[in-house]
């Protein structure tokens, strides 16, 4: 099997470092977000998630790349990331005006849903410092060459913020290639945010440029279709072996159309309630399928983020171990475990990831 080439963390000041928007979240806890009095705040973004992850889950070293209007707002959720471990050295801080006319932080409401409520967001994220972030603020040299990284993570969601953000992907997928540095990418394809920019079809024209500069390519079948227009066929509700094959025919598209691809990894799941879901996952590495553990019938507490914690098990897999096949397990077990916690980022250990690799059970531990 081909291993990923991974720089040495020696010669690294950091393991992962995400480029993506970090947004203060509000969660009304089991209530609805138009009947609550009250929210409990967390931090969270697709591709900040994942850093964090690998730095509370697996103790890497991880920072974030993002940018924050400079008031209260901005710097509690700076608080959160640094209560998350991970360096904010390379966050920049834009002056706030007062009111926000010209530059704000991201809000996130989310309700979790139960049973037949699906789980709901609805972002307040206009005119934020990050989706203003534009090619040559950042001295992407000074990140990936003086500092160095081992791997490099962002997505979908960021690329969608603005004209601006998906030529600040492109800038940092090109310098991090030059230093060695692998790259991922989890397309994360959210309807709302490209709703007003052109829909499917700007996402598409986006993504597909995107895809040129990625080592690592993440995401679900709608990411697949929606973003990046590689039809998944014959799917059904559950997962079963024609699901899985639908994926695998789907992927090997992908890396024919781009051969950078040296890894293509998708959760599969299946929505049977907003709190009972089929889980899965595949990863594609050197003409070869790996299969995580198929857990079927997985109780949710709350679904957010659980795809960022898959990528983010799927990066230490390869970072660990460069076994796609322990990659994908990890991915699939972190996942899983994210989704039994409130929040959008990971609450799940390292050895708690581990032992459900192993097939453990959800015994008292005393």
């Amino acid at each position: 099997m081909a291993n990923l080439v991974i720089r040495p963390a020696e010669e690294c000041q950091y393991d992962i470092v995400s480029l993506g928007e970090v947004m203060l979240r509000l969660d009304p806890g089991d209530e609805r977000i138009h009947t609550t009095r009250q929210f409990r705040v967390w931090e969270g973004g697709g591709e900040y998630n994942v850093a964090r992850g690998l730095r509370r889950c697996f103790g890497l070293r991880a920072g974030v790349v993002t940018a924050f209007a400079d008031n209260p707002v901005g710097r509690l959720v700076e608080d959160f990331i640094l209560q998350g471990g991970v360096d904010t050295s390379m966050i920049r801080w834009v002056e706030f005006d007062g009111v926000g006319r010209n530059v704000r932080n991201g809000l996130n409401f989310t309700e979790r849903g139960f049973g037949v409520r699906g789980a709901r967001g609805c972002s307040d994220r206009g005119n934020t410092a990050a989706s203003q972030l534009k090619a040559g603020d950042i001295d992407w040299d000074e990140i990936f060459g003086r500092r160095g990284v081992r791997w490099f993570h962002t997505g979908g969601i960021f690329a969608a913020l603005s004209e601006t953000t998906p030529d600040v992907v492109i800038e940092a997928l090109k310098t991090a290639k030059k230093y060695g540095t692998i790259t991922s990418y989890d397309l994360n394809y959210r309807p709302s945010l490209w709703k007003d920019i052109g829909g499917k079809a700007k996402a598409q024209e986006v993504n597909r440029e995107i895809a040129k500069y990625v080592d690592v390519m993440i995401g679900n079948e709608e990411d697949f279709t929606a973003a990046l227009g590689f039809e998944v066929e014959g799917v059904d509700d559950n997962l079963t072996n024609l699901q899985t094959d639908s994926f695998k025919r789907m992927i090997t598209k992908a890396v024919a159309t781009y051969p950078n691809f040296q890894v293509v990894a998708t959760t599969l799941r299946s929505v049977k309630t907003a709190t009972v879901n089929d889980w899965g996952a595949i990863c594609y590495n050197d003409g070869k399928f790996f299969e995580a553990i198929h857990r079927p019938g997985l109780e949710i507490f709350d679904r957010v983020g659980g795809g960022d914690s898959f990528a983010s098990g799927l990066v230490y897999g390869f970072l660990a171990t460069n076994d796609a096949e322990k990659a994908v397990n990890y991915g699939a077990a972190h996942g899983a475990l994210a989704m039994t916690t409130p929040g959008d980022t990971s609450m799940a250990l390292k050895s708690e990831v581990e032992k459900l690799m192993k097939g453990g059970s959800a015994r008292v531990d005393r």
